[in-house]
């Protein structure tokens, strides 16, 4: 084992500080990466805080990492030294259930193993996130950054990005589709972007009529405020596929009457109850609400060729490690546009 420096914190109430941690050693299918920059998704924030439960500490956040490899072991064939990678949401699954024989190990039976606050199947010890500076990978959970994308916006991809290409990807957005993507965050301007360059109809839906302008600027064609009830009447019946990025609890009803017959809601954001929702507009339309969880190694790969293809990065704030209580609270209070970005230069 050896130790490097990070960032975490030692229990739910208390903030981020400086950490020495250990990561493994670099066995025959690893990757040493030295960690460039790393992204602030909300999920650090929650984890943290212990808001779902489950959280051990010391825990170190951070699942949206790019960086250089320092080192491969033995058996690595798809990376050498020097190599521009990323890695995820995941660092491990067990590579034997159905799920991951079809390239979705975020499903895997037997349980991915999170970048932080999981159990390195090495060394039975937790796993620290990207708020460091370096992490030790399997092989098969390193990705290929494209190299003609500027390297500190592509961070938030490993997480926001992927969390909003899988759905679109899946239910097979194309040109000619009306797509409809509620919220606009982290999460909701990624989606603008993807199913922008998927040739859909794009619209944004909030209830904040001065974000119109950024939605546009993201490559939405039109914006819906939803509390404007005769604007949501028009557009009733007439989205082949809405992307909900709603981090928190909500009423679906009224977006349920937009999905035309046998359309599709997925939820990507809240991860928690929802208000109580009708039953009578799924059934009389055979619409469908579903979910979905970033995406599987292949499909992550996918998707950073996608944006390598059609030049798509997150709207990033770099911020420094030390400023990460800051962004914390900020991130909290919605204000960013859209994603911060830590250089781990200020940590080494």
């Amino acid at each position: 084992m050896k130790h490097v420096k990070a960032y975490g914190t030692e229990n739910p109430n208390a903030q981020l500080q400086p950490l020495t941690i250990e990561r493994r050693e670099v066995l025959d299918d690893d990757v040493d990466i030295d960690i460039l920059y790393c992204g602030v998704c909300h999920s650090d924030i929650h984890s943290a805080h212990n808001d779902w439960g489950g959280s051990k500490y010391p825990l170190v956040p951070g699942h949206e990492i790019i960086g250089s490899v320092t080192q491969v072991g033995t058996a690595v064939k798809s990376f050498k030294i020097g190599d521009l990678v990323g890695v995820g949401c995941m660092v491990d699954s067990c590579q034997d259930c159905s799920s991951c024989a079809e390239d979705l190990e975020q499903y895997c039976e037997n349980g991915m193993v999170g970048t932080y606050n999981g159990k390195d199947k090495h060394t039975g010890k937790q796993t620290f996130g990207g708020y460091s500076t370096n992490i030790v990978v399997r092989e098969k959970f390193v990705l290929r950054i494209p190299e003609n994308l500027d390297t500190k916006a592509v961070a938030p991809l490993l997480c926001a990005g992927i969390t909003t290409f899988s759905p679109l990807n899946h239910w097979k957005i194309k040109k000619g589709d009306k797509v409809g993507v509620i919220g606009l965050g982290g999460l909701g301007h990624m989606g603008i972007k993807f199913a922008h360059a998927m040739g859909a109809e794009t619209i944004m839906i909030t209830t904040s009529p001065n974000k119109a302008e950024s939605a546009k600027d993201l490559g939405a064609d039109d914006v819906l405020i939803s509390n404007d009830n005769e604007a949501m009447k028009k557009h009733r019946g007439t989205f082949d596929f809405l992307l909900n990025t709603v981090p928190v609890k909500h009423d679906l009803n009224p977006y349920i009457s937009l999905l035309k017959r046998d359309a599709t809601m997925v939820l990507v954001g809240a991860i928690e109850p929802l208000e109580p929702m009708n039953g009578g507009q799924i059934i009389l339309g055979r619409k469908r609400i579903a979910g979905s969880l970033i995406g599987g190694i292949k499909e992550t790969q996918e998707m950073l060729d996608f944006c390598g293809k059609h030049n798509i990065v997150s709207d990033i704030e770099m911020i420094t490690m030390q400023e990460i209580n800051t962004a914390f609270k900020r991130v909290t209070s919605n204000d960013v546009k859209y994603r911060f970005v830590i250089d781990m230069k200020s940590l080494k």
